[in-house]
């Protein structure tokens, strides 16, 4: 993927929710071009592709967001509709969460495509409580996904089941479903992207998605060991969480991956994106880095020349209410490059080629305990999806 093509891979958990409800507020990210929507002033929270860098009506200079966007692609998390104008995104997330807010409101733009799967006849006619409603969701994951195709320019991302985290099989298994269903309704794989946990499973899986064209994004990265795996298993996208790792190493210890950051003076999300990037760009994998987990200007100075920086709306507002003066002493450094990389020395333990053993023992305590967090977080949201599909299925009125 090109620097410009964040467009086809923005990754955000995403609906057109509240388009006839002005007045609701529905705690779920969500991405769709504000030009689909210039007439209503809806406000769910979004995360998106942040396209318009237009200064703010003060004169005398550019913008520090308008510079930064010559280094890394600045993505918005959670934004709301009225900010369309300012940050419009460009591409979106189907997920559980998602699909909870979807039904907790009666007349959201994707309640149909919902409902639609909840009828759908195949899935009636499966033998099994379980069979049927895997197909449920399954069906109604890629509903909202192709509705989505058809409102953004970019790629769809659909979350991966976390429950299946350490089954390499069924990780690829329930991909290939997903396909399927999208090549139903025709959405092309190159519209497509499939979030996967970082487990050793997860990264195999990404490996034989990956070899057949299938394009992966592997998101709780909390160590080397994930990130050089992933690079190696020609994931497309790597996700780290910066300040999660820096929450981790204010209350705990002994992690020698994080002590060894601070013993050099780094912050140890921020060191483990620089090792990311340099390993990544010195050893010409594909993948591209993003960063998530960003709590102040500072983070988004410290990891510029990544490809994504996901920000939070109130850093982003401060960049884009700063006006940088046009003089040469203020200037902002990319800090990692190609030539930050070819300089960046690894030991000889980093370069291996990974496998389950080595990984298991590069996992270290943040790394475990934050990976386990975000997937029973996820498992659980898919869990109550299934509760609720109990409940409301068959839909009244389909």
């Amino acid at each position: 993927m090109s620097a410009a093509s964040f467009h086809t891979a923005s990754f955000t958990s995403s609906s057109v929710l509240l388009q006839q409800d002005r007045r609701t507020r529905l705690p779920v990210r969500s991405v769709i071009p504000v030009t689909a929507f210039s007439s209503h002033r809806s406000s769910t929270q979004i995360r998106a592709s942040y396209t318009d860098f237009s200064a703010t009506p003060n004169t005398g200079g550019r913008t520090e967001l308008d510079a930064l966007s010559h280094y890394s692609e600045v993505v918005p998390d959670t934004v709301v509709f009225d900010d369309f104008e300012r940050f419009p995104p460009t591409a979106a997330t189907v997920s559980s969460s998602l699909l909870l807010g979807i039904c907790s409101l009666p007349n959201t733009a994707f309640k149909g495509a919902v409902d639609t799967a909840l009828a759908d006849k195949e899935c009636y006619g499966l033998e099994t409580p379980n069979a049927r409603m895997t197909c449920f969701v399954n069906k109604a994951l890629v509903n909202v996904g192709g509705e989505l195709s058809k409102l953004v320019p970019g790629r769809v991302s659909t979350e991966v089941d976390a429950r299946l985290a350490y089954d390499t099989h069924a990780i690829v298994g329930k991909v290939e479903d997903l396909l399927q269903l999208y090549n139903s309704i025709d959405v092309p794989a190159e519209r497509l992207l499939f979030k996967i946990p970082a487990t050793w499973q997860g990264i195999e899986a990404a490996r034989l998605l990956e070899s057949e064209g299938i394009q992966t994004h592997m998101t709780f990265v909390y160590s080397f060991c994930q990130a050089a795996a992933a690079a190696q298993a020609g994931a497309s996208v790597i996700q780290i969480f910066v300040g999660r790792l820096r929450d981790w190493a204010r209350s705990h210890s002994g992690d020698s991956e994080i002590e060894a950051a601070l013993k050099r003076g780094e912050d140890p999300g921020l060191a483990l994106v620089t090792k990311a990037y340099n390993y990544i760009h010195k050893y010409g994998h594909k993948s591209k880095l993003m960063v998530a987990s960003i709590r102040n200007k500072q983070d988004v100075f410290n990891v510029l020349g990544v490809n994504y920086i996901i920000t939070p709306l109130k850093i982003l507002q401060a960049l884009k209410e700063s006006v940088t003066p046009d003089d040469d002493k203020y200037t902002f450094v990319k800090r990692l490059s190609s030539q930050s990389a070819a300089a960046y020395n690894f030991t000889d333990e980093e370069l291996v080629k990974w496998d389950q053993l080595s990984f298991a023992s590069g996992m270290g305590p943040a790394a475990l305990e934050l990976l386990a967090t975000g997937m029973d977080g996820y498992s659980n949201q898919a869990k109550r999806v299934e509760e609720l599909f109990g409940k409301i299925w068959p839909p009244p009125n389909v």
